[in-house]
């Protein structure tokens, strides 16, 4: 089989485009060589085997693992899979810089700050997590193009989240996909490798996260060792089964107490619960709801919950299991402890300020006594807008 027939950067770069690509790189993407004569001497710049030089483009946790496992098989001279290796990452407010950035320097890697990356010639570009759009110029630098390790089963979840929508809207199953990137838009290339894992039940997204960090960097290793021959055989993303993984604002943190299930509020909280607490109105005033837990039967049956109608957002402190219980759309869920002026457990939170509405015995305060969505405003939702993961 033949490979990419020559560099594809410098003054030929537009020399012949096929269907928006120059003529190199559409020889990269389906296994093509040159002619004869002047590109067979450029063939000879173009590595066809290991070991290959790597440009890592990367930001969290989910990325420090792809490093990891490119940085280690670095190490082992005996495989010889990658002979260069530095990075790229974006700014961070932290002095010690994102986890990427952390684990480059612990192990004295070169690492170029976007959109900084180094005059260096690579052979191949990794992006894992890194949530910047890569120019066609910077792709057509590198000869085999630029591999994407991404945390779903594209083309479902195609965005910056995959996992938090993957733990979200309760998917029992997922996967990693090592796909080629395309410039303009996020995760539409070809599929190089796909491998598909149960989802665990009642898993977080932090913990789906080290699953599939761990499965991505093992695949894409895989890919590199005979990666002239897997991107010849990529293959097209379907056109059906396309889903979003959108950004996650502060307003999804706002629970709907009328228009969520019970499963949903708790799947809510496993997905982002670890970024960013979920939130409501208590008198109102803004209350974070810190640690929220299942209801189980035998709590269900107590006469607290069944002796008179509940409204949505209705709260019951159960002292026997010490959790606030409060009434969603089609249920209870517990929580464990709230942050209104500072962290309090539910006894706290019950003894400051839940008990004085009840002792007070009047129906039309005990209706006060509950939890209401809260709605941010437009212009306050717009400016609190926070990303909660970046693109994978």
């Amino acid at each position: 089989m033949r490979v990419p027939a020559r560099r594809c950067w410098g003054p030929r770069l537009s020399r012949i485009v096929v269907r928006g690509w120059p003529s190199c790189q559409w020889r990269a993407l389906v296994g093509l060589g040159g002619a004869s004569g002047q590109e067979n001497s450029r063939d000879a710049q173009v590595r066809k085997k290991p070991p290959w030089r790597v440009l890592f483009f990367g930001t969290d946790q989910f990325a420090r693992e792809t490093l990891r496992a490119l940085h280690a098989a670095r190490e082992n001279k005996e495989e010889e899979l990658i002979e260069k290796l530095e990075v790229v990452t974006v700014p961070s407010p932290s002095l010690k810089g994102l986890p990427v950035k952390q684990y480059a320097v612990e192990s004295q890697l070169q690492v170029h700050e976007w959109p900084h990356v180094g005059s260096g010639d690579f052979d191949v570009g990794v992006v894992a997590s890194f949530g910047r759009l890569l120019s066609e110029t910077l792709i057509l630098k590198f000869p085999y193009g630029v591999l994407n390790v991404h945390p779903s089963c594209l083309p479902r979840w195609r965005g910056p989240a995959p996992i938090i929508h993957t733990v979200l809207h309760g998917d029992t199953v997922t996967g990693v996909t090592i796909m080629q990137i395309r410039p303009k838009r996020f995760d539409v290339g070809p599929i190089l490798k796909q491998e598909t894992v149960p989802v665990p039940p009642k898993t977080t997204s932090k913990e789906l996260e080290v699953l599939l960090s761990r499965l991505g960097a093992s695949m894409l290793i895989s890919v590199l060792k005979n990666l002239p021959e897997n991107l010849s055989n990529g293959r097209q993303q379907p056109t059906e089964g396309v889903t979003y993984a959108p950004k996650i604002s502060t307003a999804t943190s706002c629970i709907k107490w009328e228009e969520q299930t019970s499963e949903q509020i708790l799947r809510l909280y496993r997905a982002i619960g670890n970024i960013t607490p979920l939130q409501t109105l208590w008198m109102k005033k803004t209350i974070k709801l810190l640690d929220l837990v299942e209801v189980n039967n035998s709590v269900l049956k107590d006469p607290k919950l069944t002796e008179h109608a509940v409204i949505p957002g209705s709260v019951v402190y159960h002292k026997r299991s010490q959790v606030l219980l409060v009434y969603c759309k089609d249920g209870w869920i517990g929580v464990r402890s709230v942050m209104l002026k500072k962290a309090l457990t539910a006894a706290d939170f019950h003894n400051g300020y839940l008990h004085q509405w009840h002792q007070k015995g009047s129906p039309a305060e005990a209706r006060q006594c509950r939890f209401h969505t809260l709605r941010l405003p437009t212009e306050k939702r717009k400016k609190r807008t926070r990303c909660c993961a970046t693109v994978h």
